[in-house]
């Protein structure tokens, strides 16, 4: 039995256990939750980073962060079904991810600018670089949203990862992303559709 540390909150996390679900790993992971802020934490003795997703699988080794974890399951289900193996379309996903990954690091760190510094010591030049991020992501990706192709079986690491960074700023800034970018909706919508795992998997609180 594989062992995943988690938050429920966690974007990232929520790419693992996504990528879990549509590769039939469901009841072969444990959940822990883990909390990246208390020093007294397994967590960092297993990611020296103290960081989540971890997944610790039998053996005792501990794999980190979610892009690989989600490389991992894939080769573990056989390869070739979330990472693509043609090279295009696998730089593609990967590029895709990366992206995707960008804008959940800039939601992120402005979420923890307001959790940790008081509002009269925030940085606005911070926020905005953060947001400039998130914004040009976005309207490269609303004008070509990536396929969902119905030929294609699952989604690839690439559209896992857009699913959680649109899924996580409706968490957590109130679905602003959505007036501006009707297509990203549309194509929410139709991934939502074809993954029960992302409702299963929606943050609470």
């Amino acid at each position: 039995m594989m062992i995943l540390r988690f938050s429920p909150s966690s974007p990232f996390v929520r790419k693992v256990r996504i990528a879990a679900a549509l590769l039939g790993f469901d009841n072969a992971i444990t959940l822990e939750r883990a909390d990246t802020t208390d020093p007294n934490d397994s967590l960092r003795r297993i990611n020296p980073l103290g960081k989540i997703p971890v997944l610790i699988i039998e053996d005792g080794s501990a794999i980190y962060d979610s892009r690989v974890i989600l490389d991992y399951l894939d080769d573990r289900a056989g390869g070739g079904k979330i990472v693509p193996w043609q090279a295009s379309k696998r730089l593609a996903a990967l590029r895709l991810q990366a992206l995707c990954d960008g804008i959940l690091d800039a939601s992120i760190l402005t979420v923890y600018e307001g959790r940790f510094r008081k509002p009269e010591t925030h940085e606005p030049n911070w926020l905005d670089l953060q947001a400039g991020k998130v914004a040009r992501a976005l309207a490269v990706l609303e004008a070509a949203p990536p396929p969902l192709d119905p030929a294609q079986p699952l989604p690839d690491v690439g559209q896992i990862a857009l699913a959680c960074a649109l899924g996580y700023r409706d968490f957590r800034f109130a679905g602003g992303w959505r007036g501006e970018h009707p297509r990203l909706v549309a194509w929410l919508d139709n991934f939502a559709a074809r993954v029960p795992a992302f409702a299963a998997t929606k943050p609470a609180g």
